[in-house]
């Protein structure tokens, strides 16, 4: 080969190189702009809490902005929808919650498939939520309720935000597992007057929604849907020490458009757990009841898979639809 062919062939392969560089220079400096954290629920409320405390740590952490963008509505898939549909280059992603992975199976008309079109990125925590009885109910612990629902079925009236609801489907996991019948009774405000007052018996409510009455003795505590005890409340037991398996908890984590570079996923998981693993932000997740749960992206995407599994045969079994 003479020498001219070997120049025009040198210069053929680099030019064919140089394309790649640009995008792998990239990803390496990922992020090189604010990156949008979409929250499906309206500001003040807990996943917006939760969201903004993580926006924050990520961008001392990366060196660039989470901006938050809330877009409630129709239980999170608005927001949902707006990521599912976002470019998959890392400078967007949602707020994800418990909640997500129930809405998979229970919404049927979506405009998109929460599955197929976002992809697990990193854990942030799990929150508990807890059955609680008014003190003049006959039962003091979950083998005390699930005798007493076996003697009476269909007799106990438990107090839910709504069809479909991480508290309304915890409970309905239960009836599943253990062979109980309670009513659900759906309400479209706040159920803490009734059941203060004695006139329904029983909720399964979030931790922070309840831990202070527990604490004064107005309300009792039975146990927690975390598959342990939480560190937010120790003394309540796990209802997984009566009924081995059960585990319907609460949760955030962050979830990205599928197709988002793998190297970027990687790096916004390990710069979650990082956060998550500090002590100052661990002390503020676990006073507002959510105890930190790092995970790699493999666990994670293990995790969220399990948990639409196991929502789609609760909502199956429990005949939950929405309106």
């Amino acid at each position: 080969m003479d020498q001219s062919r070997r120049t025009i062939l040198r210069f053929a392969g680099t030019a064919a190189i140089l394309p790649v560089l640009p995008r792998v220079a990239s990803a390496l400096d990922y992020p090189t702009r604010p990156i949008r954290m979409v929250i499906g629920f309206a500001a003040g409320l807990s996943p917006d809490i939760i969201g903004r405390l993580m926006a924050q740590a990520l961008s001392e952490r990366l060196g660039q902005q989470f901006i938050v963008d809330n877009r409630p509505g129709a239980a999170s898939n608005i927001g949902t929808e707006a990521v599912a549909h976002a470019a998959p280059d890392g400078y967007t992603v949602l707020l994800t919650i418990s909640g997500n992975t129930i809405n998979a199976t229970l919404y049927t008309h979506l405009n998109f498939n929460f599955t197929r079109d976002l992809t697990p990125v990193a854990a942030i925590g799990r929150t508990p939520f807890v059955i609680v009885v008014n003190p003049s109910f006959p039962v003091k612990s979950v083998p005390e309720l699930i005798a007493y629902a076996k003697a009476n079925p269909g007799k106990i009236n438990v107090a839910s935000g709504g069809p479909g609801t991480g508290p309304h489907v915890a409970c309905e996991l239960l009836k599943m597992m253990t062979g109980i019948d309670m009513v659900q009774v759906s309400y479209k405000a706040s159920y803490m007057t009734d059941l203060l007052g004695g006139q329904i018996p029983m909720a399964f409510a979030p931790i922070a929604q309840i831990i202070e009455d527990v604490r004064a003795d107005k309300l009792i505590a039975l146990g927690v849907t975390t598959p342990t005890r939480s560190a937010a409340a120790p003394q309540i037991p796990a209802i997984a020490e009566f009924v081995p398996g059960y585990a319907a908890s609460g949760w955030y984590g962050i979830t990205a458009p599928s197709g988002t570079p793998d190297d970027i996923i990687q790096k916004l998981n390990a710069a979650t757990s990082a956060c998550v693993s500090d002590p100052t932000l661990k002390e503020r997740l676990l006073n507002l009841g959510v105890e930190p749960t790092p995970m790699s992206v493999a666990e994670f995407r293990k995790f969220v898979a399990e948990e639409i599994a196991k929502y789609a045969k609760v909502i199956q079994f429990a005949g939950i639809k929405v309106e």
